[in-house]
């Protein structure tokens, strides 16, 4: 199964080499760098480094820049997609890991939980208000879906082929709530969601969203999951719930 990690980028050449010689060796065929118009030389650094670059000429947000890479990793014939945020807040050593359980077909979804323990997200520089939004969402979005993730808010992603072509992702916001729509839709198409535990890493160069944007992405996690809640009980159909 051919396996294209994905990079969705913006200002990450600080840390793209570490997150790059952190991908265990043949763990995948090809890795594509998305630079959504950065201001240093992310991109640059992506060819020296031997990577497939796509360059957006303009800042068109975080959601944009995944719709660039899937839509690139789908030509360039993926059966599993991989996305890695090139700032090194996560581990790409687990990488193996999550596509062997699309591999052996046990999953469609496998996200990267930062949550093992509260102990280990706070020690690991997550901020105690981001670490009580999330455990607060991931419950809330459990419940309601009916899924058993240890959280809803990773970075850390790996899809199927058929995951990709199934939910209209093409059709989500351009923002941070890109992430939140993905999961919802894949919950709402009855995919197989799962997760693998990976550490908490942050620290000056990862990127992170600031208090105000924590707040919007709460808000529209929570009316996702009400129009969610809406769709499946048959008082409300929403297209962008529905598969393609």
């Amino acid at each position: 199964m051919k396996t294209i990690v994905v990079l969705p980028a913006y200002n990450a050449a600080l840390t793209l080499e570490k997150t790059i010689a952190d991908l265990p060796p043949g763990c995948a065929d090809k890795i594509i760098l998305v630079d959504d118009a950065s201001r240093d030389n992310t991109a640059d650094l992506a060819e020296k480094l031997g990577l497939t670059v796509i360059r957006r000429q303009k800042n068109g947000g975080y959601g944009a820049n995944q719709k660039t890479c899937y839509r690139a990793a789908l030509e360039e014939g993926a059966d599993i997609v991989v996305m890695i945020h090139p700032d090194y807040q996560y581990n790409p050593k687990v990488a193996p890991f999550m596509t062997g359980l699309i591999k052996e077909n046990v999953c469609d979804v496998v996200l990267g939980n930062r949550i093992r323990t509260r102990r280990e997200a706070l020690a690991g520089g997550m901020p105690f208000y981001k670490y009580v939004s999330n455990r607060a969402l991931t419950l809330a979005e459990n419940v309601v879906t009916g899924q058993n993730l240890g959280e809803w808010h990773s970075g850390l992603r790996a899809y199927s082929r058929k995951t990709l072509e199934t939910i209209r992702w093409e059709e989500n916001s351009d923002d941070f709530v890109f992430d939140a729509q993905f999961l919802i839709q894949s919950a709402a198409a009855g995919l197989r969601i799962g997760d693998v535990p990976v550490q908490t890493k942050y620290f000056e160069e990862a990127s992170s969203i600031n208090f105000s944007r924590s707040v919007t992405y709460g808000l529209g996690s929570l009316y996702l999951l009400g129009r969610y809640a809406l769709h499946k009980s048959g008082l409300c159909k929403y297209k962008l719930l529905e598969p393609k």
